[in-house]
């Protein structure tokens, strides 16, 4: 069987991986990175760039390399009701809790929101949300060419006017990146806190979940030895990786370039707003809101159908896919009401859990022929990467649901314990540990 791709099916490959990882959500955090790193935000795009791009492309070669049919199969290699808890929390986390509900609005707040005044912009979210997820609705419970359409159309209608925005603002640019001082934690260590911004993508988790999409497309093409499935996604993988990682250094450079002009915004969207109407004016922001509206309703279908159909795959006996897509579209509506600021600070904490499991996951099923795939070595990492993670997504919560739940000691306790904590990254070296515990217990049962 032919073990390697020609470079046409590798760029449909790659193409295809791209439109499923990329949507106009993934603009709003480079370009808000870029305004609060400033003049440090080549460090803090090169940690992002690792979470954003790199983790992604090594879940799918994972998912390729591992034989398994499932990510439910991977992350059952813990165990059989862990597997069911992280693809279930997985999928959640990149569906109806947070990724879903930012669709609709990044949509809004890129949109309909820089045209209406203040005062009623809670009401005006709420009747757009409505209609967005009908929409959503509709096109859920008939999935078939729309996406097709919507991808070969209207995200590369997206990117060219992103293209022309990205050229405008590097040939015109608001301010001198040298010159811009970065804020918050940025100061300190970009790179580091860029790397955490990553996680706000979440494309590091749709990997695991959508990298089957990916094998099985490339097993079509006749590829069937795990080492050249792998060969072959990371072929394609550098192609969309490549693409992404331009696009994410551009808006950041174009998102610290506008600290000239503006202070920095609330969040990505808003940033969006002010750098599209600053160089095009009313006409940038309709421009704007159309292609990343439709580009959101794009990806918010995408959503919605793999999470109904792998819900309905996990809990055979359960609900079909169609009440499964009309509870995931109604919780994703209320949900999106509560505002784009709301939603992303609580993914944040979410996400800080959920990415050091997913990390070492990858990890372990890149390197497990070195130990035999032993379930005892992904058994012990993922417990001690698991305890720690639970400080960090202590430590992320905002401020007000930790002195409501009276944590906040808690967590601060548990992370002056763990090393580069304060950092973000307090789960490194208990997974080592955990790592060291596996391959002990490992060795001992070989021989």
């Amino acid at each position: 069987m032919e073990g390697k791709l020609n470079s046409r099916q590798i760029l449909v490959v790659a193409s295809m991986l791209f439109g499923l990882l990329f949507g106009a959500g993934n603009l709003i955090f480079p370009i808000s990175m870029g305004q609060l790193s400033g003049a440090h935000m080549w460090q803090a795009a090169a940690g992002f760039v690792i979470t954003g791009v790199g983790i992604p492309i090594l879940g799918v070669a994972a998912l390729g390399i591992s034989q398994e049919n499932s990510m439910l199969e991977l992350s059952g290699r813990v165990g059989r009701r862990y597997g069911l808890f992280f693809t279930c929390a997985l999928h959640l986390t990149i569906g109806p809790f947070f990724a879903i509900p930012r669709c609709a609005t990044v949509s809004f707040t890129i949109g309909l929101a820089p045209l209406l005044p203040e005062g009623s912009q809670k009401l005006a979210l709420g009747v757009f949300s409505l209609a967005f997820f009908a929409v959503v609705l509709f096109f859920s419970l008939r999935p078939g060419e729309i996406l097709t359409w919507v991808g070969k159309v209207l995200t590369p209608l997206f990117l060219l006017f992103l293209g022309v925005l990205v050229i405008r603002a590097l040939t015109a640019p608001m301010g001198s990146i040298s010159q811009i001082q970065p804020i918050e934690e940025y100061v300190s260590h970009p790179f580091f806190k860029g790397f955490l911004e990553g996680y706000n993508t979440m494309d590091g988790l749709a990997g695991l979940a959508f990298g089957m999409i990916v094998v099985n497309a490339i097993r079509g093409l006749g590829v069937e030895k795990p080492g050249a499935i792998a060969k072959n996604t990371v072929k394609a993988g550098a192609f969309t990786a490549i693409l992404m990682g331009v696009i994410y250094v551009l808006m950041t450079m174009v998102g610290a370039q506008s600290r000239g002009v503006f202070p920095a915004a609330a969040n990505g969207g808003d940033a969006f707003v002010l750098i599209s109407d600053y160089y095009f004016g009313t006409f940038g922001i309709l421009i704007l809101a159309a292609a990343g509206t439709l580009a959101c309703l794009k990806t918010a279908v995408g959503l919605v159908t793999s999470c109904s159909a792998i819900f309905e795959k996990i809990f055979p006996a359960g609900p079909s896919y169609r009440v499964w897509t009309l509870v995931f579209t109604i919780a994703s509506f209320a949900i999106a009401n509560t505002g784009l600021d709301t939603i992303i600070a609580y993914s944040v904490p979410v996400l800080m859990f959920l990415y050091p499991l997913t990390v070492t996951l990858i990890i372990l099923t890149l390197c497990g022929r070195f130990f035999e795939n032993d379930h005892v070595v992904y058994l012990w990492v993922t417990i001690f990467t698991g305890a720690a993670a639970v400080v960090d997504f202590l430590n992320a919560l905002p401020e007000e649901a930790a002195e409501f739940l009276h944590i906040s000691q808690i967590g601060e306790k548990a992370a002056s314990l763990l090393p580069f904590a304060n950092l973000g990254f307090g789960w490194v070296c208990p997974a080592v540990l955990g790592l060291g515990v596996g391959l002990v217990c490992h060795w001992k049962k070989k021989r």
